[in-house]
């Protein structure tokens, strides 16, 4: 993989500045690598086929610092005070005007009633219908403003929600620039993805509903409880009786679908996986004809899915038929009762109507608010994930511009002094390396897999800082540069390569941001890999999809070493950089290579130790130590470490060794 280093616009680790970094990161997900046959322990992965949406009765994540977290999102909210305050205004008042309305309309009623039974006992002459038409456009008009509330507080608290949402993305997106990589060593990279993606959709959606809802819920309890006691609050004691019954049943039903919901959310993230690693891995299937293994995996995860939501939904689904029957009752006792007042003269036919109204109505708030504590509780507990994740320790900062070394000449020499450095500080991987490289050497690293080869590469790059000692180019030490100008010196090639989605003229600029289409086709040229090119649909033009997979692997190596050559850096890292090419281009390609690194200073990493017999230097690592070093022809006089790796490729009958 062909590695530059753009210069981008903020210090940042790998990913912003272009390199080709360690699989570290470029981590998947757990539990997602093509592992067709896996069924068992997986993890249920965010989002996929069901994921999105709060449905009632579903298992929520709660926060674990719920007042911390909290505190953090009204101090986002804070900036948007004005607008919320607006929000609560237009809250209240379109509120307010909704309930009056059965009031005014059983004024009519009343009225309508009244003419009606005058008319019939002849003591009048029917009913004021223009008093009646008054009332009812005066009643539409209040629908009306209070519709137009409604909007107005919508379009705010979406605007805030959507402005809150854009600043935590930022937030989230330079954040992930500042950590070191040894944060991302410890979490998955999609578990980061979901803080930019699951964590914060969950606070835009629910906050742009969520707290008009709070505050229509709320007015709309008091409001409705206050209406039904100035009508009569003999009927409003009966109504409310049906309360807490409606409450228990809530929470019963609540109760014994939770499990159900669980086991959905289990199932989902199992079948989901199946799908996703199957699908991933199609190919593997087939070539292990495991076909109907698969189909068996993924119909008997799909068969305990259907069973759980069945259960669940059939639970959830007995509420509101429940309620409803509890409701009807209480409907049942006021209208008995509200016909002996009405009998009696103590309350007219339109406030009975006006009543039954708010009746109806007055459970849909208990059940609002129910609904709504457990979507906060969702929110503040993406808004606590989020939170905790840009409290994340951050890179050792930067030096300042006036004590940062300058990039006038850089000729190349590099020197490790008594390095030290291991990803655990309690298992070290280098041991007191110490090593000089003069301007325009060609230096080759071999060891066996795991002997520390890359971390130095790692250690260059500043990746990763060491535990003690230091690194010096020309004679500095390289934490004494910014660190996107010392990233702009090298340039690496790596064996995993990385391209994007783009042309390929795109991919290969990425080496140098500015370039033009002549110096992007020369670098190519040099690469090897203008033929091939050539030989595409649109050519330097041609669309990489997002998996890379319509050229070869090969391919993408010569690109990635095309970008290198665009990059023109002073210090060449090589890590494998021919390993998916075949032997004919590779001779092209080190030709190349050797070109590219007249007067540069190059590292080269190796297992093929053919490769690097031309090398000016040759150090031979094992856990972490030189244990040789010297030209090829002298190590193998020695018939040490380095005689025994070039000599086992051939017993073993392989190119390569490990």
């Amino acid at each position: 993989m062909a590695e530059t280093t753009p210069q981008p616009d903020t210090q940042s680790e790998p990913e912003s500045t272009g390199s080709e970094t360690s699989p570290s990161s470029s981590r998947r997900p757990a539990g997602s690598g093509p592992k067709p046959f896996a069924a068992a322990n997986r993890r249920p992965r965010r989002g996929g086929f069901g994921g999105g949406g709060h449905r009632m009765g579903a298992p929520v994540e709660k926060p674990k610092d719920f007042k911390g977290t909290l505190k953090k999102l009204l101090h986002y909210l804070g900036n948007y005070k004005i607008a919320i305050v607006i929000v609560m205004i237009f809250a209240v008042l379109s509120t307010v005007f909704s309930i009056v309305g059965p009031k005014i309309l059983g004024t009519a009623t009343t009225t309508l009633f009244t003419g009606i039974v005058a008319q019939i006992s002849g003591t009048g002459s029917g009913p004021d219908f223009n008093s009646i038409a008054n009332t009812l456009l005066f009643l539409l008009g209040l629908y009306a403003i209070s519709a137009v509330f409604q909007f107005v507080q919508g379009f705010i608290m979406a605007s805030v929600a959507n402005n809150i949402s854009f600043s935590l993305r930022k937030n989230i997106d330079e954040k992930i620039s500042r950590l070191p990589l040894a944060y991302y060593d410890k979490v998955a990279t999609g578990d980061v993805m979901s803080h930019i993606t699951n964590d914060v959709d969950a606070i835009q959606q629910n906050l742009s509903q969520s707290v008009t809802q709070v505050i229509t819920s709320a007015a709309t309890l008091i409001g409705i409880l206050v209406m039904m006691l100035t009508i009569s609050w003999v009927m409003t004691l009966i109504a409310i009786v049906t309360l807490p019954i409606s409450i228990g049943v809530v929470i019963f039903i609540v109760s014994h679908s939770q499990k159900h919901f669980i086991n959905q959310q289990k199932f989902l993230g199992e079948v989901n996986g199946l799908v996703e690693e199957n699908y991933g891995a199609h190919t593997i299937v087939k070539a292990f004809n495991a076909e109907e293994r698969a189909s068996e995996q993924f119909n008997e995860s799909n068969s305990s899915l259907y069973n759980s939501a069945w259960r669940a939904n059939f639970l959830s689904g007995l509420m509101m038929p429940i309620m409803n029957i509890i409701g009807n009752l209480g409907y049942v006792a006021v209208c008995i009762v509200g016909a002996y007042l009405a009998i009696n003269g103590r309350i007219t036919v339109g406030d009975i109507q006006a009543f039954i109204q708010y009746t109806r109505n007055f459970q849909q708030p208990i059940i609002s608010l129910s609904q709504i504590s457990n979507v906060m509780q969702q929110t503040l507990a993406g808004a606590e994930r989020i939170f905790n994740f840009l409290d994340e320790e951050e890179l050792v900062p930067e030096v300042s511009d006036d004590e940062a070394v300058g990039l006038d000449e850089v000729s190349g020499g590099m020197c490790f002094e008594h390095v030290h450095f291991g990803y655990d500080p309690e298992k070290p991987i280098i041991h007191d390396f110490s090593t000089c490289v003069e301007p325009g050497q060609k230096i080759a690293i071999v060891g066996k897999t795991g002997a520390g080869k890359t971390t130095l590469v790692k250690l260059m790059m500043r990746f990763y800082d060491v535990d003690s000692g230091a690194i010096t180019v020309d004679g500095h030490d390289i934490r004494n540069f910014k660190r996107n100008d010392l990233r702009s010196i090298f340039g690496m090639v790596l064996q995993d390569t990385w391209l994007f989605n783009g042309t390929i003229a795109d991919n290969i600029r990425y080496g140098k941001l500015d370039a033009t289409d002549e110096e992007v086709r020369h670098a190519a040229q040099v690469a090897q890999a203008d033929h091939f090119i050539r030989t595409l649909p649109d050519s330097y033009q041609m669309v990489l999809d997002e998996e890379t997979s319509n050229i070869s692997q090969g391919q993408k190596q010569l690109l990635t070493i095309a970008r290198a050559v665009l990059h023109d850096p002073q210090i060449l890292i090589l890590d494998e950089a021919t390993s998916s090419i075949d032997t004919r281009t590779e001779l092209l390609i080190q030709k190349a290579m050797d070109n590219l690194m007249v007067g540069r200073t190059s590292f080269i990493i190796a297992h093929r130790l053919s490769t690097i017999k031309n090398a000016d230097h040759i150090l031979v690592i094992d856990e972490g130590d030189i244990v040789e070093q010297g030209s090829h022809e002298q190590l193998l006089k020695q018939g040490g470490y380095y005689a025994t790796l070039y000599n086992s490729q051939f017993d073993v009958g392989e190119d390569e060794v490990a």
